[in-house]
């Protein structure tokens, strides 16, 4: 180990946990040898010497599928390469369920594995009882088993890293806590370390617990906390088997794993305890540290395990374990470039599962690092998908006392949180509330899911099958095709750009050609220089080089930070997410509903699909523009917040006349993919093309600019593409029978031929609706003869490809 901190490096990665350990070796292994890793104390100082340890292979998506994969196959090939135990033992993990949700929920995984080639088996209550008798199988329905999971030996793990860091070229430092994050122009321009200062151009921040502290002085928001974590060690056990596979009791919120002839009883509590209660600060000095023991906390899961695990009542506890680990608002790592601080880096979070997948975040990083983006489908992991206030410790305290659970909670379709709720509300959220809105959080707003009829609780019943805000969503969707429906769009990101030279950057960054004439609205995606969609906006002159693009909600600070990414230094881009509130009047009757609340002109002729203008209501200027995500007639009127509880009644009392119906975002993402409409982050992503995904109408021909992804995206129209988008629907449809969200299986006969990425039931066409990527070797033409099938719960059904979109209402020349 060198003795002598170095003055400058290429980059700094703090902490010397797994985490910290990976991104260093992947970085040095990749060509940036010039890494110096700074560890405050000793390496797995901080949580990694505590962890359980466990490994899996399977994710809620295919690039966290990767992540983990990578992580596994990553540690057996290091270990025999810088000749260090990882401390592997893969006996295999078997999850099991004791109630139908949960069977369902098990099921689902399985079926989702096989198109990962994870090794996945479903075992009856019988199965269990025969192979593992340890196990009380009373209320147990069944399992399923993963042959080749298991645990890793956390220390082991991290230098086994640390030592192929080294090995690379990179430089790692203990005892050398940073003092201060150094910027320049809002850029990295080093660390200060022990009264020295290292120049670099880079850091990696993977403190763990430490991690929001240290961010929040240097201006950065990092949304995580540290809960208390519990598990026990027994005594040794007689005769305990040494190839017992991890065992997780998800309904009772608790694993079992053998340990070195003892077994170790881990809890994932509903209601976590957050730890410092009352200083809010995780201490500088705490190394290897514990909390006082809590039995009284722990004990209903003990007994719990007792009565799963009966030779658990003749061990004695040898250890009671009590100590931190950080969490994350919706129990997801936080990877990628923060929007305060250029070239600052975050690799935290990692909600107890660093060590399965502390191989594959740690590539990620370094990859991110080195070309800039990532073309992969990795929004739920990117810090970006937070805004400020998640990290405020109003906010993430109580948080965390429920994401904790959610790793082991039921992990419903549909679910919201019920902690740190109400953080931001619409001006109109009482009148909402009055007419039986059930509310769900899309960036950062209350905003309404549906609408509850007849008196009934404006409240979900989660399930895997039919979903009960299912007459409601039917309701709005039926009356916005035949009447009105008033959709709230609030939290649209809305962003603004006024210069000279507004124009000519849009050019630069959209695919599509920007128009610089009022009122004109542009579809138009941003792409990476790889040819990744990056962005799903419109863009719409409201003066000559004066510019407002609206996004996703969920992609408020992501699109913010991509598009400032490219723009000069001298042109600013306005937030104004928060200054507008958006409402959308779409259906048939939406333009004689709109003459009756405003004497502008609303016809065809003078106002067109795509355009825009301003109107008066009641003396009230609003930005009207006629767009439609739901495939029919309509307007998205654009309200100061100020206004819009007038605005919100205005709408609502003469709309009675049209047999207008409030709609939640159900009915909204059932009548997109009626329409044949793409949604970001779902069907597109930086991981898809534009040609892919049948959206080459966004990539212009007329404009000659060398946009970012061009080359790219020329390059790749040269060639076929290995999938392409396909649109599906069940041929004998009922609403939720099955429930059809992601991830399933799309099969010819016996053989996957890809994926969904959404799925919905029609209830004006009595369909259930499949969007997916497939093999490009088949076109829609030759998938008509074909037996095609898609997966759910291990159960095939029959599905026909649709050749366009179901509802194709001339909404553009209306």
């Amino acid at each position: 180990m060198n003795k002598e901190i170095p003055k400058t490096a290429k980059v700094v990665v703090i902490g010397g946990g797994v985490v910290g350990c990976s991104v260093a070796y992947h970085l040095a292994k990749f060509g940036w040898k010039d890494t110096v890793l700074l560890e405050r104390d000793q390496l797995t100082s901080g949580t990694t010497w505590h962890a359980a340890g466990l490994v899996s292979q399977l994710g809620p998506s295919a690039a966290i599928t990767k992540i983990r994969k990578y992580t596994l196959d990553l540690y057996k090939k290091l270990e025999k390469e810088v000749d260090h135990s990882a401390g592997l033992r893969l006996n295999g993990a078997l999850s099991i369920a004791q109630n139908k949700g949960r069977w369902q929920e098990l099921q689902r995984q399985a079926t989702t594995a096989q198109l990962y080639d994870v090794d996945v088996r479903v075992l009856d209550k019988d199965q269990i009882k025969k192979n593992y008798p340890i196990i009380n199988t009373d209320e147990v329905i069944g399992g399923i088993l993963m042959p080749g999971d298991g645990a890793a030996d956390p220390s082991g793990v991290t230098h086994m890293l640390a030592k192929g860091a080294r090995k690379y070229g990179a430089q790692i430092f203990e005892k050398s806590p940073v003092e201060e994050i150094l910027t320049k122009d809002g850029k990295i321009s080093g660390v200060k370390v022990n009264g020295q200062k290292i120049d670099c151009e880079y850091i990696v921040l993977a403190s763990g617990m430490w991690s929001r502290q240290i961010g929040e002085k240097a201006g950065v928001s990092i949304p995580l906390y540290p809960a208390e974590h519990f598990y026990i060690i027994t005594e040794p056990i007689e005769n305990l088997s040494k190839t017992l596979p991890v065992i997780r009791d998800f309904d009772n919120r608790t694993y079992i794993k053998e340990d070195a002839g003892k077994i170790l009883v881990g809890i994932f509590e509903g209601n976590s305890i957050p730890a410092w209660d009352k200083t809010n600060k995780v201490p500088e000095d705490f190394s290897f540290g514990e909390f006082q023991e809590n039995f009284e906390h722990f004990e209903p899961y003990l007994e719990s395990a007792l009565k799963r695990f009966p030779i658990l009542k003749t061990a004695g506890i040898r250890k009671f374990f009590s100590g931190p680990e950080s969490f994350t608002p919706d129990t997801n790592t936080l990877l990628g470039e923060v929007p305060e601080v250029k070239n600052f880096f975050v690799c935290c979070g990692l909600n107890s599962i660093g060590i399965g997948s502390g191989g594959g975040v740690g590539k990620l990083t370094a990859e991110w690092l080195m070309t800039g983006h990532i073309n992969e489908d990795i929004f739920s992991y990117d810090i970006k998908r937070f805004q400020k206030f998640h990290s405020e410790l109003g906010f993430i305290k109580k948080r965390i006392t429920e994401s904790l659970g959610d790793l082991y909670g039921m992990h419903w379709p549909f679910k919201q949180h019920k902690t740190s709720r109400n953080i931001k509300t619409l001006p109109h959220h009482d009148n909402l509330k009055s007419f039986g809105a059930c509310f769900g959080v899309s960036g950062g707003y209350e905003r309404p899911m549906w609408f509850a009829l007849d008196g009934e609780k404006a409240e979900y019943e989660y399930s895997y099958n039919y979903q009960s805000w299912y007459p409601s969503a039917e309701y709005e969707t039926n009356n916005t095709i035949k009447n009105v429906g008033l959709f709230d769009l609030t939290p649209f990101s809305k962003f603004e750009i006024k210069s000279e030279k507004a124009h000519q950057e849009l050019q630069k960054i959209c695919t599509a050609n920007i128009k610089n004439e009022p009122g004109k609205c542009t579809y138009t995606h941003m792409l990476n220089p790889d040819g990744g969609i990056e962005t799903d906006l419109t863009v719409v002159c409201v003066k000559n080089n004066h510019f407002r693009i609206i996004s996703s909600a969920a992609t408020r600070e992501r699109d913010k930070f991509h598009i400032k990414k490219y723009l000069s230094k001298d042109i600013e881009l306005k937030d104004i997410t928060d200054d507008l509130c958006v409402f959308g009047l779409f259906g048939p009757k939406s333009r004689d509903l709109i003459k009756t609340i405003s004497k502008d002109n609303f016809e065809n002729n003078d106002f067109r699909f795509g355009t825009a203008k301003y109107i008066t209501i009641e003396g009230i200027k609003i930005w009207a523009q006629r767009l439609s995500y739901v495939g029919e007639l309509g307007y998205e009127l654009y309200v100061d917040f100020k206004d819009a509880k007038k605005i919100y009644e205005i709408i609502i009392n003469k709309g009675k006349n049209f047999n207008l119906s409030n709609c939640g975002m159900h009915a909204m993402d059932i009548m997109r993919m009626e329409s044949g409409f793409l949604h970001w982050g779902h069907d597109i992503s930086p991981e898809e093309n534009q040609y892919q995904a049948g959206l080459s109408f966004t990539i212009s021909k007329k404009k000659d600019v060398d946009f970012i992804g061009k080359k790219a995206i020329e390059k790749i129209k040269q060639k076929k593409t290995k999938t392409r988008f396909a649109m599906f629907t069940l041929k004998e449809s009922e609403p939720g029978k099955p429930l059809l969200l992601h991830d399933e299986p799309i099969y010819i006969d016996n053989k996957i031929i890809g994926r969904s990425t959404s799925g919905n039931y029609s209830f004006n066409f009595k369909k259930n609706l499949v969007f997916g990527y497939i093999k490009n070797d088949l076109s829609n033409d030759e998938l008509q003869y074909k037996n095609l099938f898609i997966e759910v719960e291990k159960k095939k059904y029959p599905i026909s490809v649709q050749l366009e979109a179901l509802k194709r209402t001339d909404y553009k020349n209306l």
